[in-house]
């Protein structure tokens, strides 16, 4: 009994170590795919406001299936929107997968409060890039 409940132990710390690793960034297809315009990285906070309050520009993440780009409004440190400047548009199917992902990915994002969001299903990619330009963003922001 002992050891089930020690191997039961350990197996599960370890599965909860390896969950706890940040995956790895995955290289970017060729530097030959359209990069967003140089004015789409900056940020946009008013002047004279308190840190962490403002409008930020991730950085644009390109992905097998198309680019994507997400801005985060902050407001007194607290992430109020999430606006999707760029998402996989080249076909049918992309569009579909995007006008299905990106809503859920925005509420995740809204409700955590962080990049610490669930991909999903079949929107691997999308989601991927999402998270990572949604991270630069709050990076920006110091959220």
């Amino acid at each position: 009994m002992r050891r089930a409940v020690l191997a039961g132990t350990g197996f599960s710390t370890l599965v909860i170590a390896l969950l706890a690793l940040k995956p790895h960034q995955l290289p970017g297809p060729d530097a030959s795919a359209p990069h967003a315009p140089a004015s789409a990285h900056t940020s946009t906070a008013p002047s004279g406001s308190s840190a962490g309050t403002g409008t930020y520009t991730g950085d644009p993440v390109d992905t097998r299936y198309g680019t994507v780009q997400v801005a985060v409004t902050v407001t007194k440190g607290k992430v109020t929107s999430v606006e999707v400047l760029q998402a996989p548009d080249q076909n049918g199917r992309d569009q579909q997968i995007s006008s299905r992902a990106l809503p859920r990915l925005t509420q995740e994002a809204i409700t955590a409060q962080s990049a610490h969001i669930d991909a999903v299903s079949g929107a691997s990619y999308t989601s991927q890039g999402y998270v990572e330009s949604l991270q630069s963003a709050l990076d920006q922001a110091h959220v």
